[in-house]
């Protein structure tokens, strides 16, 4: 009886969870753009209608100074729970239950900011206060906070039935909302890097000391998948590659090769013109084959040749942070130009993927090709280009959840990597009703931003590196 339990798998349901994220299609890029469209905008929203009650509260004398740090606390995770209600939730709700309304949500939505910046730019003293629009900071602050929300979400709901399989992973081409997501990180993290602001000063030894938590836990999810058995999607980046690999792989090749960012964007399209073309000459076809030697490369074949993809779009985000964000020239325009600029490189990006897509190779995160690029640059600045509409309401600050998961970006998204795991092993996911699969995903996303949100009130912060 002894042997009977300690023989029993700890993920007895392995083999179909890794069949259920397997030989998927993706989705439409009109739909990828619909989702792109709903997730800032319920940002914009509610950082609107908090806008007028957030200067209110700020503007009271403290009434109550007998419990100050109460009175603290009660309104933070308040105000918290308040941004998790009408950010995370509805957020969650389009990318399960709703999601055949997503077209309907995106429209509504786009109408209700157009009324309402109509409405604003109507009334002569709202006219001439956004003349005078606050800096990007904030708008980039919360976009990247935006990809990680997205991320945390999707890396569990996967798993669930209520999860479209349109929205997972793509096997070969096309692309799911979740294809974006390493992308996207690479992108939101290219756009305020280093070498963006021009810092040249990190040693090649402060470089490898500054990767070394990717390394470590890029070898920490290796060592704790093989322990618990849990499901791993070969097809995704290798038998042993993932994430925090591409991840420590681009900033060590671009610390090697050391490149000023004014040209850091010709150089980022030369590698990836020139990779393009290796891959139309016959590799594409090596790395969507399930044929594997025995050979380190051969076996993850797919993270190994995807770096030059996503170096090349580092090195293009970087181009572009420096240009829009850093370099003192930009710093001479009004934000009406800059937003001008995101919105029409938003555009811009978006038609290169369409014509790559459709002329050249179809998009394809497993290869990380030309039209995956192209297309992951044009939902990224679609989201920070609808995230710049800020600025025609009356809040300028970011929302406490976004303070929260700014100041613990990685220690969040490990969390959340934590307790997907937590769930996968203690439930099986794949015979959970809707209902069910739907109550598990709003604890696990309450949690993680309840969490998130005390150790920023807490001080606490994970610094990495």
């Amino acid at each position: 009886m002894e042997g009977r339990i300690f023989d029993k798998p700890l993920n007895p349901s392995k083999l179909l969870k890794e069949q259920f994220v397997s030989n998927l299609t993706g989705s439409s890029l009109l739909e990828i753009a619909a989702l792109s469209t709903i997730v800032p905008a319920l940002v914009v929203l509610r950082k609107w209608s908090s806008g007028d009650n957030s200067r209110r509260d700020s503007s009271k004398k403290n009434d109550d100074q007998v419990h100050p740090v109460r009175k603290d606390w009660m309104q933070y995770f308040s105000t918290l729970a308040l941004d998790y209600l009408t950010v995370v939730l509805p957020i969650l709700l389009v990318f399960t239950v709703l999601a055949e309304w997503a077209y309907t949500c995106a429209i509504s939505l786009v109408i209700l900011i157009s009324i309402y910046i109509v409405f604003k730019r109507s009334r002569p003293h709202d006219k001439a206060r956004l003349s005078q629009l606050p800096s990007l900071r904030a708008d980039i602050s919360s976009y990247r906070v935006s990809v990680v929300l997205v991320t945390c979400l999707c890396i569990l709901a996967v798993d669930f039935k209520i999860f479209p399989r349109r929205y997972a992973k793509a096997e070969t081409y096309g692309s799911g909302i979740m294809d974006l997501g390493v992308g996207s990180f690479v992108v939101a993290n290219a756009l305020v890097s280093r070498q963006a602001r021009n810092i040249t000063s990190m040693s090649f030894k402060d470089t490898l000391s500054s990767i070394s938590p990717l390394v470590f836990l890029g070898f920490a999810r290796i060592i704790s998948t093989w322990g618990v058995d849990y499901q791993v999607h070969v097809g995704e980046y290798g038998v042993h590659w993932n994430f925090f690999f591409t991840l420590a792989a681009v900033s060590i090749l671009t610390s090697i090769v050391r490149i000023h960012p004014k040209h850091c964007g010709l150089v980022g399209l030369l590698i990836l013109a020139g990779y393009q073309i290796w891959l139309s000459s016959g590799l594409n076809e090596y790395l969507i084959s399930d044929k594997r030697s025995v050979h380190i490369i051969s076996q993850n074949k797919e993270g190994v040749y995807s770096i030059l993809g996503y170096w090349s779009m580092f090195l293009i985000g970087v181009s572009l942070g420096y240009y829009m964000f850093v370099d003192s020239s930009s710093k001479r325009k009004n934000k009406s130009t800059l937003v001008v600029q995101i919105w029409v490189l938003a555009a811009s990006f978006w038609i290169l993927a369409i014509m790559f897509d459709t002329y050249i190779e179809r998009v394809s995160r497993r290869m990380c090709n030309f039209s995956y690029v192209m297309l992951v640059f044009g939902q990224n600045f679609q989201v920070l280009s609808i995230l710049t509409l800020v600025g025609f309401g009356s809040y300028k600050k970011n929302l406490v959840l976004e303070d929260a998961f700014n100041q613990n970006m990685l220690g969040s998204f490990l969390l959340a990597n934590i307790l997907t795991g937590l769930v996968n092993l203690s439930v099986n996911t794949l015979s959970v009703s809707s209902l069910t699969a739907f109550t598990i995903l709003s604890a696990y996303t309450l949690t993680l931003c309840m969490i998130t949100g005390l150790t920023h009130f807490c001080g606490v912060r994970m610094k990495f590196w």
